[in-house]
């Protein structure tokens, strides 16, 4: 049954220690995502101001992420995983205080600032792990690093939930945020323990290569797919704790144990791509399980419509149980399907541009939810509009998908 296990026993320790480091900056990001939107509410904001606060955290991300991606292309990537440990947690902390206070112009700096700081580690980490570790631990490697969202939730949703049994009033929201924020830094001890010679081009090379123009048809090519299924997330992800919330009356302890065990079927999920990928290939595995997970999604907002029912709730989170895993189960695949049909050359800057997709839409998205919000419309309209953006993502991954296996009979694909 954990036979799968042994696709990581291989992963060398530096790389582990680097992707441990990336599991606290995540525990930060799963925390604020579920608790943040409810604290806010419980400091009095409305909807709609929610979700303008949060687009705001995507905005440092889009700004940052295209001029990083190209200072990158070559150079050494763990100055930049150290940043983001520093400055993750204490930005969060900016963010608990400002909302605390009600000082508006800090929560939208805090949160640009702190969006930024994702940046750091989101869009070198998968270039460094391409670059570092052994061809056969590729996907391995990509796949525990997508998973350490996952362990995040686990760990966030758990600590939460067992801190609300113990003093819902003492380990309130505001409480919550600041002790996971904390706990963030924990990051730094296990990036101190990375004694890796980073492997980077020579200057020479370097200067070559970025003096050679990236293959910009190639790139807008691979990413299209991201930026349907990105916007369409955008408008569904940040406010799922909002929907338990106001639909179901499920307030953050109940939601934290529902969240903390889709991230167990989450990580199990992703740890099983290697297999999933050497026995039935991208071309199954990436649209089966986006399409299930469309059809789960669907199956969740509908429970809207008739929640005054018992079994409502029951429906909601089985769906909410299985979208989570599918959907999550393609991350690691389309990564590295994406970074590989780039090519090399390519790989910092599609991963600046990955990271800025997906800022951006949820930025607009988030905008286009607010405005929804304050329209009175359902969650059930806005999730509704969430799957036909999934659906036609997975028509175009599985387009993109003919081509990669095209262009590596061609022997273009490293």
């Amino acid at each position: 049954m954990f036979t799968f296990l042994n696709d990581y026993r291989k992963l060398e320790r530096s790389l582990l220690n680097v992707i441990t480091a990336e599991f606290f900056i995540q525990m930060v990001n799963a925390t604020f995502m579920n608790i943040l939107p409810l604290y806010m509410k419980a400091e009095g904001y409305a909807k709609e101001q929610i979700a303008m606060f949060i687009t705001f955290r995507f905005i440092g991300v889009f700004a940052l992420a295209i001029p990083l991606g190209n200072y990158l292309r070559g150079k050494k990537m763990k100055p930049f995983f150290y940043l983001s440990a520093v400055l993750v947690p204490t930005f969060a902390l900016c963010i608990v205080i400002a909302t605390w206070l009600h000082l508006t112009p800090w929560i939208y700096a805090s949160l640009i600032c702190w969006g930024a700081s994702f940046t750091f580690m989101q869009i070198p980490i998968s270039p460094y792990i391409l670059r570092n570790a052994p061809k056969e631990n590729h996907t391995a490697g990509i796949a525990l690093s997508y998973s350490t969202w996952s362990f995040a939730g686990i760990a966030s949703g758990v600590l939460i939930a067992l801190l609300d049994f113990i003093n819902p009033q003492l380990f309130n929201e505001r409480t919550i945020l600041v002790i996971f924020s904390v706990l963030g830094f924990g990051g730094l001890w296990f990036m101190s323990r990375v004694k890796i010679q980073e492997k980077t081009e020579d200057r020479s090379v370097r200067m070559k290569q970025r003096s050679e123009p990236l293959d910009w048809p190639l790139i807008i090519r691979g990413l299209i797919p991201t930026l349907i299924i990105a916007t369409g997330a955008g408008l569904t992800i940040p406010f799922i704790s909002l929907f338990f919330s106001d639909v179901h009356g499920i307030q953050k302890g109940g939601f934290s144990v529902i969240s903390s065990i889709a991230a167990v079927l989450v990580v199990w999920g992703a740890l099983m791509v290697p297999r999933i990928k050497v026995n039935i290939g991208y071309k199954i595995a990436i649209p089966a399980t986006q399409s299930l997970a469309v059809v789960s999604l669907i199956a969740l907002a509908t429970t809207e419509l008739y929640s005054q029912y018992a079994i409502a709730l029951y429906i909601a989170i089985i769906c909410y149980l299985l979208r989570q895993p599918l959907m999550n189960m393609a991350g690691p695949m389309t990564t590295e399907l994406l970074m590989k049909y780039v090519g090399r050359k390519n790989q910092e800057m599609t991963s600046a541009l990955v990271s800025a997709i997906w800022s951006g839409s949820w930025f607009f998205s988030g905008l286009m939810v607010s405005f929804m919000f304050g329209k009175k419309f359902d969650f059930v309209n806005i999730f509704l509009i969430t799957a036909l953006l999934y659906a036609f993502g997975v028509v175009l991954y599985y387009l993109l998908i003919l081509d990669y296996n095209k262009r590596e009979k061609q022997g273009l694909i490293e």
